[in-house]
């Protein structure tokens, strides 16, 4: 009679040790929900790799649950990297800003990124799994779907996976003809006719940017005799976008029909205040990478320096003391701004930072620069002033949470408003330019919450800039001149030295038509440091770290 021996685990087939994905099953369904939904730049092929990883046959039961162990840190890492959240780099970048915010600040962010109604909606997937887990063997279902998003992947076409008609992240390929109405045809824009893909994208930013390597305002050698001496005024404020005036219903305040001219669809190119500020300053030339905004520029391209040419004073002014994220330092090396910084001593303090630094109040900043020592209204200057007390995390003195941003806004822009009206009774000339750096992401969207503004999106570098002229012998009549053009800092500058002669302050009848006509269009280009937001043929495209192109969540 033959004995039968115990037959040994390593003697079995491999294919009886498939154990499934247990509950890395809940996993990735729950990241098919988010997707689903548009919160996810989930990334097919990774994913599909990992859920091999989990499933690969082990005979060896301690080889399978350490498998289980080392799994944990790479899904945190792989579902994070799905998201639009901050990547390493970037997180690197920001840690030393993040080390100086207070605590009560940090715990306000931390909280943003809790969303109730996903929890409550994970909770039911979780008992919606583990419910027909009983019958169904899940893990042939979510096997099945990351096999179908990669063909989606491979095969190329835009198929609508979400109920809001968003696409599946990949470098996609749509046809659009070259007639489409959306496409930029203008003189200053390269053509977009090329089909909406990742190559076909990244060449025109390449030639977006060569375009605009080439442009620059031609200010005049000199001024001529009869010219009029007069001053510029740029107010430059933090955290401020057509969004966030609709937000909070303040898009009818006084303040914006003050002005003489309103650009109604001005991109400010990113998202953060140094880069804003440097950008503002290099205003003369066309718009650069950021990238290359840390690196010199050529010296007709700071708008400071064009007018110091002409035998403009440069002054500057912060209502806050510029030490958080360098930006004094920055705006110094980069921006061309050398002038000292006027006197703070004596402010009354109005708010307090995100790092609990004061932020001083702005009609007395204003007035001190109105009744400066020793300034001569009958000179040339040009003035750079910077406003914090929109920024995310301003409370009020003795108070921790954050202030409410209406409450702020609503102050600020009376203070502007009663300014520009005290200032058209001083009887001085002055061009006064409001141009904010960027909005304050006051709404959030399904790649950012609130107050976040790592991706420079298009309701965050959408702003609001208006320009008054005080002081004119003829003032405009009416309702602001609207520039509906897609323009940006170039036409800023051009605007400046069309007007640099002064001559429009004492002339009888002032050619409003000639001086707001054809100014300098720009195409929406945003760019932080790891990633970039376009307009391209109506619609807005993102790439992040150097990646793909993927459709901007809508």
């Amino acid at each position: 009679m033959t004995e039968h021996k115990p037959t040994s685990p390593l003697s079995m087939p491999l294919w009886q040790y498939w154990r499934g994905l247990s509950g890395w099953n809940f996993y990735f369904l729950a990241k098919f929900a988010l997707l689903w939904t548009g919160y996810l730049n989930f990334h097919a092929l990774e994913n599909l790799v990992f859920a091999a990883y989990l499933l690969f046959p082990l005979p060896n039961p301690r080889l399978h649950r350490l498998r289980h162990w080392v799994g944990l840190p790479i899904g945190f890492a792989l579902f994070w990297h799905d998201t639009w959240l901050p990547g390493l780099d970037s997180m690197m970048s920001q840690g030393s800003q993040v080390a100086g915010f207070s605590w009560d600040y940090i715990l306000d962010l931390t909280t943003r990124f809790i969303n109730w109604q996903m929890v409550g909606a994970a909770f039911v997937l979780l008992v919606a799994w583990l419910f027909i887990s009983q019958w169904v063997r899940v893990t042939v279902l979510v096997v099945a779907a990351l096999i179908w998003l990669n063909v989606l992947t491979v095969s190329g076409p835009v198929i609508a996976l979400t109920p809001g008609g968003n696409t599946a992240p990949a470098a996609v390929t749509t046809a659009i003809t070259s007639g489409d109405t959306n496409t930029p045809q203008v003189g200053d824009i390269p053509a977009q006719t090329a089909p909406a893909s990742s190559q076909n994208l990244t060449a025109w930013l390449n030639s977006f940017y060569a375009s605009e390597a080439k442009r620059q305002t031609q200010f005049p050698a000199s001024l001529p005799m009869d010219a009029q001496p007069f001053e510029l005024l740029v107010i430059n404020i933090c955290s401020l976008a057509w969004s966030d005036m609709e937000a909070t219903g303040l898009t009818s305040h006084p303040l914006w029909s003050h002005f003489d001219i309103l650009f109604k669809e001005f991109n400010s190119a990113t998202s953060y205040s140094g880069p804003a500020a440097i950008r503002l300053l290099r205003a003369s030339c066309g718009q650069s990478s950021h990238k290359n905004l840390y690196s010199p520029a050529g010296n007709q391209c700071y708008l400071f320096d064009n007018l110091a040419a002409l035998g403009f004073s440069q002054h500057l002014m912060l209502d806050h003391d510029g030490v958080f994220g360098d930006f004094l330092k920055e705006i110094r090396q980069y921006g061309g701004v050398q002038s000292p910084l006027m006197n703070q001593n004596g402010l009354p303090t109005n708010l307090l930072s995100f790092d609990n630094s004061p932020i001083y109040d702005d009609t007395a900043v204003l007035q001190r620069w109105l009744s400066e020592e020793g300034r001569d209204p009958n000179t040339r200057s040009a003035t750079f002033f910077n406003l914090l007390p929109l920024h995310d995390g301003n409370h009020f003195p003795g108070i921790s949470k954050t202030a409410d941003y209406k409450v702020r806004a609503q102050k600020l822009f009376d203070q502007l408003d009663n300014f520009l009206t005290e200032l058209e009774k001083s009887g001085r000339k002055v061009m006064v330019v409001v141009a904010p750096e960027h909005g304050g992401a006051l709404k959030g969207d399904k790649m950012q919450v609130s107050g976040l503004r790592d991706i420079p999106s298009p309701s965050i570098t959408h702003v609001p800039v208006g320009v008054k002229f005080i002081g004119m012998k003829a003032p405009h009549q009416g309702s602001p001149i609207e520039i509906s053009q897609p323009s940006s800092y170039l036409a800023i500058s051009e605007l400046v030295a069309r007007s640099v002669d002064g001559k429009n302050f004492v002339a009888d009848q002032v050619d409003w038509n000639a001086l707001t006509s054809n100014l300098p269009q720009t195409a929406p280009v945003s760019e932080n440091a790891n990633a970039v937001v376009i307009q391209y043929q109506g619609k807005p495209w993102v790439r992040l770290g150097g990646g793909d192109w993927v459709p901007y969540p809508q």
